[in-house]
């Protein structure tokens, strides 16, 4: 048997990925019509694939400024 893992994102931490924007834009974005789909809605909320929210940042998002502090 294979084991696989899903490497999953929910709203937290998409919006820790794009820089700390908050709640309302992170719902703003992930109800996007060209934002990947999520693949399950808990009642923790939704979570998406991982892979396919990088994608979609790496696509749509200026890269995000380094930290040299």
């Amino acid at each position: 048997m294979t084991d696989v893992r899903l490497h999953l994102m929910g709203a937290h931490e998409i919006r820790i990925r794009l820089g700390g924007i908050s709640r309302q834009r992170t719902y703003q974005i992930t109800s996007r019509v060209d934002f990947p789909k999520a693949v399950a809605d808990l009642g923790q909320g939704k979570v998406w694939l991982a892979q396919d929210v990088e994608g979609w940042i790496a696509a749509n998002r200026a890269p995000l400024p380094a930290n040299d502090g």
